[in-house]
């Protein structure tokens, strides 16, 4: 018996659309709802184009039984997600403020020079997409340059420049943390996607910079401070949760009670 053809709107070959198929089912069953797996859903059209195309977006609305705008109006939400053709890699320098300070700013210029390039733009051999990122959560190893998601601390704008012409060379990098190597932005996106790649094991641990804090504190016997100990030192004051605050408070005033501009007529007010 000939199984019935898959209905789409897409351009995807049968091959690609049956495996697609496959691993958004897998996303899909992750969650009580199905449309909670349209992030995953997202990367994994990303793994499969290099960005969220057109069929991507088709795909993912088929899948979830949703529209196309639905589908469309996250991708546009989250700067992950690219709408144009993303490189293989994605050199991001972070220029939040303590990067920035630090030389941060000044390795996006360089970058951005010895490239020919600005931000969210790819240099013509497809290799390398530039970006200015927000905090990477690594202002303990800033300036930081991160490549695919990759780490790379302490950076000058000599380093930068010289791990851009390796990457556009295709020789292989390590990260100063994480992974043993970078692997490429449709990789990492299936990776972001919930599927493991086996790389989890490779990261070495937790640096020294980020336990410098802890040390001096254990050597010198500080504690974090008792939350009831710490209130009774100031009166007035309300600890979270407790009656009284702002997590206990209950609707009282017709702001709390009425239906607002975002209700329809009928609707309970949330």
């Amino acid at each position: 018996m000939t199984a019935e053809p898959v209905q789409t709107r897409t351009r995807y070959d049968g091959e690609t659309l049956a495996t697609l198929t496959a691993d958004a089912t897998a996303i899909m069953a992750r969650y009580p709802d199905p449309r909670s797996g349209l992030l995953p859903m997202l990367h994994l059209v990303q793994s499969v184009d290099g960005y969220v195309s057109r069929d991507g977006i088709l795909f993912c609305a088929e899948m979830l039984g949703i529209t196309a705008a639905e589908v469309s109006a996250v991708a546009t939400f989250y700067t992950q997600y690219k709408r144009h053709p993303n490189g293989t890699y994605t050199v991001g320098v972070c220029t939040n403020t303590l990067c920035a300070v630090m030389g941060g700013d000044a390795i996006f210029d360089e970058l951005s020079e010895h490239l020919g390039v600005g931000h969210d733009e790819t240099t013509d051999d497809g290799a390398i997409t530039l970006e200015r990122v927000e905090c990477n959560a690594a202002c303990d190893y800033a300036p930081v340059v991160m490549v695919n998601w990759e780490f790379f601390d302490n950076q000058t704008p000599e380093t930068a420049t010289a791990l851009a012409d390796k990457l556009r060379l295709g020789e292989d990098v390590a990260p100063t943390r994480g992974a043993a190597s970078v692997c490429s932005f449709k990789q990492m996106s299936r990776v972001l996607a919930g599927f493991s790649d086996g790389r989890a094991d490779e990261d070495a641990g937790t640096g020294e910079p980020t336990l410098a804090g802890l040390r001096i504190a254990r050597e010198r016997g500080w504690t974090a401070p008792d939350a009831a100990a710490a209130a009774a030192d100031r009166p007035g004051e309300t600890i979270t949760g407790e009656p009284g605050s702002s997590a206990e408070r209950r609707p009282t005033t017709p702001a709390d009670t009425q239906v607002g501009k975002d209700k329809k007529p009928g609707e309970d007010a949330k």
